[in-house]
Formats: C-alpha cells, structure tokens, sequence
C-alpha cells in the first residue's frame, strides 16, 4: 500500500512558521505607516503618489528576486531580507520626527516594498521543493492563507495599538518579528543546487529573464495574455481599493483607526477563508471560470460606490464596505492560487522562480499607476466618492467579462 504523502513535513512548517510571524509584522507596518501619513497630511493625492512611489520598487525587484531564487540558497535569501528588514524598520524609527515626513516614508516604504518584492519569489519557488506534486495546490493554498491572516491580525492588532498608543510600539514589535523570523528560517533546509556562474551578476540576470521569455514565447504565449488581463485589472479595479479603503473610511466616513483596521482584517479574514476553502476543493476548481471570480471583485466595489452614492448613514456605509472588502479578497485569493498553481505546474523546475517573479511583477506593473491616479480622483470628487469606484466597477466588469475567452484557452492548455 502506498504511504499517502504528507503537506507538513519538518521544512515546509518552518517556511509557514518564518511567514507568519515575518508577514504579522510586515502587515502592522503596512497599515501603521500609510494610516500615519494620511492623519499628518490629510491629502488623498499626496497619500496616493506615495503609496505609488512605494510599488514601484516591487515591481522591479520581483523580478530580480527571481533570478536570485532560482540561482542563491532560498532559504539564506528568506534570512538575510528579514533581518535587512529588522534594521531598516530601526533606522526609521531613531529618524522619525528628525527628519522630512515626506521623503522619510517614500524612502522606507519604496525600501520595504523592494525587499517584500525579492523575498516573495524564494517563498512561492521553495513549495515545489517542500511539498508533493499532489499536494501543490494544497501547500499554495496555505502560504496564501498564512498571508491572510498575517494579513487579518496585523491590522486588528496595528488598529488598537495606533489608535491608543501611536506609531512607535508597533515599529518595536515590527523589529522583534522580522528578527524572530530571520534566526528561525537558519533552520531550514531548502534543496538547492549550486549553478556556476561564468559571467557578471547583470549579464547573468539578462540572461536568464531572456530564457524566461523564450520559454513563455514558445511553450506558453496564452501566459502573455493572462498576465496583460491581470494587469489592466490591477490599474483599475485593486488601485482603487487600495488607495481608496483608508481614504474612504478615514476622511469620508470619518471612523476611527480601530475601525479602519477591523475593515483591513475584515479584508485578509476574506483571503483566510477563501484559501481554506482552496484547500478543501482543490480538485474542483477550473481555470475557465476564473471570471466569474474577476466579476465578483467588480460587483464588490461597485455596491461601496452604491452605499456612499444613496448617502445612508456613515455607519451602515462602512458595514457595506467592510462585507464587500472581505468578499472581493476572498474571490481575489481564489483566483492567485489558481493563476500560481496553474504557472508552477506548466514550467520547468529551475524555470518557476523567474517566471513566477516575472509573471507577478507585470501583472503588478498597472498598480502603482492606478494608485497615483485614484489619489487624484478622490481629491478631485472629494464630496462625491462614488462616481470613482462606480466608474471603476463598470471598467472592472467589463474587462472581466472579456477575460472569459482567454481563461477557457488557458484551460485547453493546460490539458
């Protein structure tokens, strides 16, 4: 009788473990530092070409994270960018108040960014090393929801503490997770294969995203399409939440820093879920009804434009953004365990942390510009909110019904 395989072996948990406690304190500071510059300025559009400036990094550096993953130790690069992190977070906060706000928080969270950019790859190229064929699906599904709920903590937690204390506790707590997590990770053994390298670092990296490309061009063209589809839904339809959630329940609808931080643990408890349910029907899942997921993310946005544009009271407007963020990010994590299950199977063993870096990285590329964007719009429509997600919402829609034809080719290949 054959052993039936096991998803938590000794390696892979500690990966789960590292990421939880590296993306807890990844997720306070990702809530904490954005809320603090919104409450000093006050501007939609400074916040928004902020939260912008800080992407781009990552877009940029995923790819790079890429190359690295494939070519260094995954688990030596999962260590040294936590306790890169550790320092960083510690320079801000010996600098906060001595410094320029501004230019201060554009240089930490572009920096942060960057290093959450490089990291991630060696994360999603070490589950085909860690775990089964049969249980990938399984193993991507928990990473995921690892960051769910690193994701639903964070903020509930960053919430309290900001509102009662301010920005300097959650900065300590930041620095003892990234430092906690980098001395764990030591432990972890990730196969790795040592591959000579004749030439410089840039011709190496050159050369390897133009092997990515050849591959992708020749064996997987429909992945172009995918990830084209994936960006243009970003610019529009994520931008816009992004930007817009803090703006909406902060300045507009006046709540609290507690209550903004239940709507963003409200969001990743939507993730959470959605990955446990990932788990549980795996097998049932097809990639042609991708768009149906795309649809739901459309809908959710446009019923938070609906509740502000009919003007009901503050409260049951914030419940409504609340239950529609915690719906979209449950339909979104459906859809990337899907799109990254369906990448790692259809590419070869030393191809995956590249494509998967690239992959992402373009798909993310629509963010930053939409982000930059929206915090225009929303100061320009400050007394009318809606019409910029009612707007979105109908763009979204629209792409996502195109999208149908190209996720039904999408599972012919992977037939």
């Amino acid at each position: 009788m054959k052993e039936k395989s096991t998803l938590f072996k000794r390696d892979f948990t500690l990966v789960v473990i590292g990421q939880i406690i590296s993306l807890f304190g990844n997720a306070i500071l990702r809530f904490a530092l954005p809320l603090y510059l919104l409450r000093e300025t006050g501007s939609s559009a400074l916040f928004g070409m902020v939260t912008a400036c800080s992407f781009a990094p990552m877009v940029v550096l995923s790819m790079i994270g890429g190359v690295l993953a494939d070519r260094v130790n995954k688990r030596n690069i999962m260590v040294g960018l936590d306790f890169c992190t550790a320092v960083l977070i510690l320079i801000f906060y010996l600098s906060l108040g001595k410094l320029p706000t501004v230019p201060l928080f554009i240089t930490v969270l572009m920096l942060l960014y960057g290093i959450s950019g490089t990291y991630q790859p060696s994360v999603q190229a070490s589950i085909p090393l860690l775990v089964s064929s049969e249980k990938l699906m399984a193993g991507n599904a928990v990473i995921n929801q690892v960051n769910t709920l690193s994701g639903l903590l964070g903020p509930v937690i960053g919430g309290i503490m900001f509102g009662m204390w301010g920005i300097y506790p959650i900065l300590i707590l930041s620095i003892g997770c990234f430092s906690f997590s980098a001395v764990m990770e030591i432990f972890i053994h990730i196969p790795h294969e040592k591959r000579i390298r004749e030439r410089g670092i840039l011709t190496v990296v050159g050369n390897d995203l133009k092997e990515s490309y050849q591959f992708v061009k020749t064996e997987k063209p429909i992945f172009f399409s995918v990830v084209f589809l994936i960006s243009i839904f970003n610019l529009i339809l994520s931008s816009v939440m992004i930007v817009g959630t803090p703006i909406l329940i902060t300045q507009v609808l006046k709540m609290s820093d507690t209550m903004y931080g239940f709507t963003q643990g409200a969001l990743a408890l939507g993730g959470l879920c959605s990955g446990i349910l990932t788990a549980a029907i795996a097998e049932k899942l097809k990639l042609k009804s991708s768009y149906i997921l795309l649809l739901v993310c459309a809908a959710s946005v446009a019923l938070m434009g609906i509740s502000l544009m009919f003007h009901i009271p503050a409260i049951l407007s914030y419940w409504v953004i609340t239950l529609m963020s915690f719906t979209a990010m449950g339909a979104s994590t459906l859809f990337v365990v899907q799109i990254y299950t369906m990448v790692q199977k259809q590419t070869p063993p030393q191809l995956v942390g590249k494509i998967m870096a690239a992959l992402i990285s373009i798909a993310m590329c629509g963010q930053p510009i939409g982000q930059a964007i929206y915090g225009v719009l929303f100061d320009i429509f400050e007394s009318r909110t809606w019409i910029v997600l009612i707007v979105a919402a109908v763009a979204a829609f629209l792409i996502a019904l195109y999208s149908k034809k190209i996720f039904s080719q999408l599972e012919n290949s992977n037939e």
